[in-house]
């Protein structure tokens, strides 16, 4: 038949439809006892109709998918075929189960070519997900077997199958709809003579599951971010500075913002308050209120309930200067990153030094890291982030040309995209002509995202306009990150060549797993 001739329809099986069931079932299935009988097709529907699925051409039943509920500690280890049956052939659907267990998908042979079981196959996996289910487990024969069963024992033929070495008209389906073989199964199906009684045993594991907890401990999934594009300005005290923080943190909170992110060095303007001759002298000036915007900007983040990146500020410590971020969470706690790269200008002019310890932080609405301005620009910190699954990259930035703008930019766009993760940068723009080293700046606000099919296609989920003070907002969803490194068109994390390559880091003296 051609396929502009088809007229297919997806729905859930009915009783009604047992003797068109039974036709197509003796049909497929005349090696190993035919149509199951129809008191088992109607209590599977009975009792788990969602799981029932079926697609008919002009209302010819023309492909079925069969499945139950079942408890994945139980047959995720090694099971028979009549480990599934009761009396009376009924077959076992456990209500309360935590998976799926795959009990039969078959396709008329008038049909096949038509990518009818792929479709079949989608569907138990929306139903899965929607079900927040743990995976679909299934018993897979591997009627190929009996063909290469006097040259390669029943590993070898499955290692080979998966190579594609060999086609096998099965399992060859199930690996290519992502589908992993976990065990060999003996004696499976006694009679199912092809595949000499052995089956594999499949899993397709919902990244998107939920185990049952108390709501309380739920984490947020759908996350909005805040993040405050800041005009640099001439100041009086600090108090004229935390006033203009709290009023853009207030502005955020009010529209339900779990995060708030501020840019490097915003309360540099401060400096003007002190002799611009020596900027050494200015930036330690500086950080001597670096303690009191830590203290009261955790305050905000308790009062206004927001997590709070408070751009960065320099730190002096055993006679040393750091540029530090904090992330004040709302629940009172307090984390701070230190600027691991330290750029020709901080290191000249304000003698700056590179923080040793680099992490990704657990919050309540995602884990998060924080790399400041030029640390998005080396691609080592977020791969490490990466490895920590983390989900959110905060990038406070300062520049004061369009170039360098850039260079953060399309580093931290590549580093989204690579590591299949949300980043956020935020800079400062307007000009401070009375201080020194701030006389212009440049910026424009954004936030990456990975460039697949569930994102924007451009991958920039939101973007300010240059150079005007104001706020953007940005909602992410923490699942479609799950997705995107599991089943994207491309999975830069899964594709890694480990086998070639590793990522050291100094500070635990070891060697990072996946890298």
């Amino acid at each position: 038949m051609a396929h502009e001739e088809l007229h297919l329809n997806l729905r859930n099986l009915t009783s009604d439809d047992y003797p068109q069931l039974q036709r197509l079932m003796d049909r497929v299935y005349d090696d190993i006892g035919g149509a199951w009988p129809e008191d088992t097709i109607e209590a599977l529907v009975q009792q788990f109709p969602d799981g029932q699925i079926c697609i008919e051409e002009s209302g010819d039943l023309v492909a079925v998918a069969l499945t139950v509920c079942v408890k994945y500690e139980r047959f995720s280890n090694p099971h028979t075929y009549d480990d599934l049956i009761l009396r009376n052939e009924k077959i076992w659907h456990n209500a309360k189960g935590d998976s799926l267990y795959g009990l039969d998908v078959f396709i008329h042979p008038d049909y096949r070519g038509y990518r009818l079981g792929r479709r079949l196959y989608e569907a138990r996996k929306e139903l899965c997900r929607s079900m927040n289910l743990r995976a679909i487990l299934a018993g897979g024969r591997i009627p190929g077997y009996h063909k290469y069963s006097d040259q390669h024992s029943p590993e070898e033929y499955i290692q080979r199958v998966d190579r594609k070495d060999i086609y096998d008209p099965i399992l060859s389906f199930q690996l290519s709809n992502d589908f992993q073989v976990t065990r060999l199964m003996h004696k499976y199906l006694p009679e199912d003579e092809k595949s000499l009684g052995y089956a594999t045993l499949l899993e397709w594991r919902n990244i998107l599951y939920t185990p049952p907890s108390p709501v309380l401990n739920v984490k947020k999934t759908q996350v909005r971010l805040g993040a405050v594009q800041w005009q640099m300005r001439e100041f009086t005290s600090v108090e004229e500075v935390l006033e203009q923080v709290e009023y853009f943190v207030d502005a955020l909170s009010d529209y339900k913002s779990d995060f708030a992110l501020f840019p490097e060095f915003f309360n540099a303007p401060l400096m003007g308050l002190t002799d611009q001759v020596d900027q050494t002298r200015a930036i330690r000036f500086l950080a001597g209120f670096t303690e009191q915007f830590r203290n009261q900007m955790s305050e905000m983040a308790v009062s206004y309930n927001i997590n709070i990146i408070t751009g960065s500020m320099p730190l002096l410590e055993n006679d040393r200067v750091y540029n530090v971020s904090y992330l004040c969470h709302r629940d009172g706690r307090v984390d701070e990153q230190r600027k691991i790269h330290i750029t020709p200008h901080e290191r000249r002019d304000w003698v700056i030094e590179g923080g040793e310890k680099f992490q990704v932080f657990d919050t309540d609405a995602g884990r998060v890291a924080i790399m400041i301005c030029y640390d998005i620009e080396f691609p080592e910190l977020g791969r490490l982030a990466a490895i920590e699954e983390v989900d959110i990259i905060m990038v406070p930035f300062w520049t004061d040309t369009k170039n360098g703008y850039l260079r953060v930019r399309h580093c931290a766009q590549a580093r989204a995209i690579e590591n299949e993760c949300y980043v956020v940068i935020t800079g400062s723009v307007g000009n401070l002509p009375k201080v020194e080293n701030l006389d212009v700046q440049y910026a424009q606000s954004s936030v990456f995202s990975p460039s697949d099919f569930a994102f924007p296609h451009d991958a920039v989920m939101a973007e300010t306009t240059p150079n005007t003070e104001m706020i953007m907002f940005s909602d992410m969803d923490l699942e479609k990150l799950k997705l995107v490194r599991n089943e994207g068109s491309v999975t830069n994390l899964k594709d890694r060549r480990t086998d070639i390559y590793e990522l050291n880091t100094l500070q635990t003296g070891q060697n990072d797993k996946n890298s």
